[in-house]
């Protein structure tokens, strides 16, 4: 049971990195083999759980694999709302850090405007001083 719960884990790994851009060496072909194979392992182990429940599990037991499917249904049900909940979280972290880069470029942007225009006035207060006090110097 661990060993089909890694590799379903190994699996959907699979799934979330093909979902972003792809930089390795692997070819496209290879990862779909990759992908296929362990499709078809899971589905080979769930038989093999299957079969053991079913037929090799004591009576007092009962109708265990009619249980643990019912319990594997809720459990995954349950972790799939724990994923959705921390994309949810991973996305407003994201949109965030986001907000927070654009109003950092904005204020930038500000104050190099208003740096900008304060040079900009005191190189024009600089040039009507000089030519203030050289038309003084040549009298006119």
């Amino acid at each position: 049971m661990d060993s089909y719960d890694a590799i379903s884990k190994l699996f959907l790994k699979e799934q979330l990195d093909a979902k972003q851009v792809y930089k390795g060496e692997e070819s496209i072909g290879r990862r779909a083999l990759k992908r296929i194979l362990i499709t078809s392992r899971l589905d080979a182990m769930l038989v093999e759980i299957r079969e053991t429940m079913t037929y090799r599990a004591p009576p007092e037991l009962g109708a265990l694999w009619s249980k643990f499917e019912e319990m594997w249904q809720r459990i995954v049900a349950e972790q799939e709302e724990a994923h959705a909940e921390e994309l949810r979280i991973a996305q407003i972290a994201s949109w965030q850090r986001r907000k927070r880069i654009a109003e950092a470029k904005s204020k930038i942007a500000w104050v190099s405007a208003v740096i900008f225009v304060v040079a900009w006035a005191v190189g024009i207060m600089w040039l009507v001083t000089k030519s203030v006090s050289q038309r003084m110097y040549l009298g006119l």
